[in-house]
């Protein structure tokens, strides 16, 4: 499984993905420029943008997306947080789930 991490979370939770993630360049990529690499890669976005879950219930093709839904956090908290997850979210998007809102 192959994760995207959006711009707006930190280079560190890419680095705890790094067997997994794949990267799209530079970090002004469009909504959509992301969306569309992901669905051609068959890849997982992980971000915190709200535009995603909604681009989800407009299209009828997506990518899975994780969407991160904490406040600002220090990059230490936040990948203590996520790291534990990081199994049970390879099963959800294994057994079809296309959004993952995590809390």
């Amino acid at each position: 499984m192959r994760f995207l991490v959006d711009a707006q979370l930190p280079p560190a939770l890419a680095r705890v993905l790094t067997e997994h993630v794949t990267d799209i360049g530079p970090g002004d990529a469009s909504d959509r420029d992301l969306w569309d690499y992901a669905l051609e890669n068959d890849a997982v976005l992980v971000t915190k943008d709200e535009d995603f879950r909604n681009m989800i219930l407009l299209d009828v093709r997506s990518p899975a997306v994780v969407w991160v839904r904490v406040g600002n956090t220090r990059r230490q908290a936040l990948i203590g947080w996520f790291e534990p997850l990081i199994e049970r979210i390879v099963g959800m998007i294994g057994s079809g789930d296309r959004l993952i809102e995590l809390r």
